[in-house]
């Protein structure tokens, strides 16, 4: 049975050390966090160990993330060996930019959603990279990891996710999101 996943990466280095976002591809993956629905656990990946991931990545029916079109799957393609673009995706981002149209970051999302934000910011990933605090990567990945499947499935339980405002005000708008982007054919939809 093919696996649905829930994905995040750490890089070793910023856009700044690259040339910018432009040359996004050219930055190197530290760590990467993943679910498993099938194996209903949290795996980690270390950057040595991604000829391991791409095993895993090859068996995905579907891999959810928050920015994974923008910014975790291109970067991670050119460490494999199969087109990455050939597993369908849902980007949570894309969703509500989508629903909104703007962006919003994962931290607000999650704070306006779920009572529980980010632990650390994602330039904090690159300092632990560079310090060998591997349990702090660890830990700061898979809390994104965990974040983000949360957020999918309070979607798919409930049909929206609420977003701040952009006035600053603090309200919240529930914005409905497609269930037809969110469900598999195969899996049952309260919608």
């Amino acid at each position: 049975m093919k696996d649905e996943l829930v994905i995040d990466i750490e890089t070793k280095n910023t856009f700044a050390d690259v040339g910018g976002k432009e040359n996004l591809r050219d930055l190197d993956v530290s760590f990467v966090g993943v679910y498993s629905y099938t194996q209903d656990r949290l795996l980690s990946f270390r950057d040595h160990q991604l000829k391991e991931l791409e095993e895993v990545l090859k068996n995905a029916r579907r891999i959810v993330g928050f920015s994974v079109n923008r910014f975790d799957i291109p970067v991670l393609e050119k460490y494999f060996e199969f087109n990455l673009k050939a597993v369908p995706v849902l980007d949570l981002l894309d969703e509500v930019e989508l629903a909104t149209g703007h962006r919003i970051s994962l931290d607000l999302l999650a704070k306006a959603n779920i009572g529980a934000g980010k632990t650390n910011h994602s330039l904090d990933a690159i300092t632990f990279y560079a310090a060998g605090d591997w349990e702090s990567l660890e830990k700061y990945c898979l809390n994104d990891v965990t974040i983000t499947r949360d957020l999918y499935e309070l979607a798919k339980k409930q049909g929206y996710l609420m977003i701040p405002e952009r006035n600053s005000s603090g309200a919240l708008a529930q914005v409905h999101l497609d269930p037809s982007r969110l469900f598999f054919e195969d899996e049952n939809s309260l919608f």
